[in-house]
């Protein structure tokens, strides 16, 4: 009961207020910042290890990759497009792993630290300044002349896929216009037109019956049945056919514009989606990598922790 009426004193509670003092010596203590402290020059040394691996694994791939090409077969023995696409984006996936593991290991080994989450944390800063810097120089203008060889490669895989998919794209162009092509629908009427045999005089005519017909489909709606009705006119001239010939030829020629225009719009689209699923496919395929990647620094860096040798040696003598 005194000892409640004694602590209830101003004196008293003073005491039961004041900070509370650790039981270890300052020693201690400072050994313990000093263990998690970052070692930035550990850090810096894990970037160098993680940017010279990936660039040397990323030209063993593609040396892999060339090798499996041909230039004198045919595209059918070639390696398709999607295929080697495929097999770059895993090649550069474990590339990164194996670099970020790399690097990590060479920060957490180097920072000296025996502490294996000290050391990871190495590995992930590692990581994650590797991972800036490659985007600095492959993104950035002064990154130019230092990611010329990362650039180098970008380009050089590109181009071993363009090879491995030159005949199917050539294949593809000739069946089918490209969307850039078909940006004006109305050139395949107008050849059409032109390529019509008859008449007297078939290039002065035939240049007015495609000035009617082309305002006929794109010029104004309200006025689109006069302008029809000079194109046939002018056609029949041009072909020395009759006017309900023409008005006929006319029809289909509209319906090739319109047929044309549709398939333009669908192709867009069609190609609209098809990027924007790559798109997606590729982002999250790269933040799966970048994912993965800091793992793999992290686990690096707790691999490269060094052995308390002395705490060990010292807590066995004690023994």
């Amino acid at each position: 009961m005194a000892e409640a009426t004694i602590g209830d004193t101003p004196r008293q509670r003073g005491y039961l207020d004041a900070p509370h003092v650790s039981p270890v010596t300052p020693a201690e203590d400072a050994r313990t910042v000093i263990i998690n402290q970052i070692s930035w020059g550990a850090v810096l040394a894990g970037v160098v290890v993680a940017l010279v691996a990936h660039l040397i694994l990323n030209m063993i791939g593609i040396g892999i990759g060339a090798s499996t090409l041909d230039p004198g077969a045919g595209a059918a023995e070639n390696p398709s497009v999607r295929g080697f696409s495929i097999g770059a984006g895993i090649w550069l996936l474990v590339s990164g792993i194996v670099a970020a593991l790399a690097g990590g290991f060479a920060a957490g080994r180097l920072s000296g630290k025996p502490k294996e989450s000290t050391a990871g944390w190495h590995g992930l800063t590692t990581w994650a300044l590797t991972t800036l810097v490659i985007f600095y120089l492959l993104t950035s203008t002064i990154g130019g002349l230092v990611g010329g060889a990362y650039r180098g490669l970008a380009n050089a895989a590109g181009g071993v896929a363009s090879a491995a998919g030159g005949a199917i794209q050539t294949a593809a162009q000739t069946a089918a216009p490209s969307i850039a092509s078909g940006a004006d629908p109305f050139a395949a009427v107008e050849r059409s037109m032109r390529g019509a045999a008859g008449g007297n005089d078939p290039a002065a005519l035939r240049d007015g019956a495609v000035a009617a017909m082309k305002a006929a489909v794109t010029g104004d709606q309200q006025q689109a049945a006069a302008a029809r009705d000079r194109a046939a006119e002018a056609l029949a001239k041009a072909n020395d056919i009759p006017v309900e010939q023409a008005r006929t030829q006319v029809a289909q020629y509209e319906k090739q514009y319109r047929d044309t225009v549709e398939k333009a719009k669908r192709e867009a689209t069609e190609a609209a989606a098809v990027a924007t699923k790559a798109v997606t496919r590729g982002a999250l395929f790269a933040a799966l990598a970048l994912m993965l990647g800091a793992v793999a620094g992290w686990f690096g860096g707790r691999m490269g922790a060094v052995d308390p040798t002395i705490t060990a040696t010292r807590t066995a003598s004690l023994r």
